[in-house]
């Protein structure tokens, strides 16, 4: 096992599920934030085949977008398999104006563990207990995200900075997450084909400010994170 590979089974010592979460999008200027989930448990382990398939998996910022979407396919093909699961969700641009950047990222997340745990069987997500320690894990699910804990967030989890280079599960999620904004925010290209998102999908590279100064925000552009662009 690769050392990604190890912390998660050393996690599984104890419960019967590991959800990882992750997001992608957070510092972006325009499109949603995504939120990728993914549940192993020790059958995962169990499997060679697995073992061997997800053995190049790492932290989704590491990695091309072709070695991203490749890993994505190896991935889906591991969930048809029934030796994983995954989800992925997102928060709007709109959600990311009400709610800030931090209530529309935990938004998304919560949008994809729920989804993740209304097909799940003989398993339930860990609500936080009002008279019990905030991030404890309960019963047979531990739910584990990258960085800092959520705070509000209604399960129970534990958080992990830099999560995404230290648990499988993790690296998965943000694998899921990234490429499926990266896709959305393809479609999003060809609806605005002035501002270069198929190329830095929406981060604030200097062609994309570049396109903001000539053109102006669209109504994909987050209005709170241009203050200090369109001045």
């Amino acid at each position: 096992m690769n050392k990604l590979q190890q912390h998660d089974f050393m996690q599984l010592q104890s419960v019967d599920r590991l959800i990882g979460i992750d997001e992608a999008g957070r510092g972006c200027l325009a499109g949603p934030v995504t939120a990728g989930v993914c549940v192993l448990t020790r059958d995962f382990f169990d499997s060679k085949e697995a073992l061997e398939a997800s053995a190049a998996i790492n932290d989704s910022k590491q990695l091309s977008g072709q070695v991203r979407a490749e890993q994505l396919a190896i991935i889906e093909q591991l969930r048809d398999q029934g030796l994983l699961d995954f989800e992925v969700a997102s928060g709007s641009v709109e959600e990311i104006a009400e709610l800030n950047i931090l209530g529309a990222t935990r938004l998304a997340m919560r949008r994809a563990v729920e989804g993740l745990a209304a097909r799940a069987e003989g398993w339930e997500l860990p609500l936080v207990a009002a008279d019990g320690p905030l991030f404890e894990s309960e019963g047979g699910v531990r739910i584990i995200v990258d960085g800092r804990p959520l705070k509000p967030f209604p399960y129970t989890h534990i958080g992990i900075v830099k999560g995404d280079g230290k648990s499988l599960a993790i690296a998965m999620a943000s694998i899921v997450a990234k490429v499926s904004r990266d896709r959305e925010l393809l479609k999003l290209a060809k609806q605005y084909p002035e501002y270069g998102f198929d190329q830095h999908k929406g981060y604030g590279t200097v062609v994309h400010r570049a396109a903001l100064h000539a053109h102006g925000a669209t109504p994909i552009h987050r209005a709170l994170f241009l203050r200090k662009v369109l001045v």
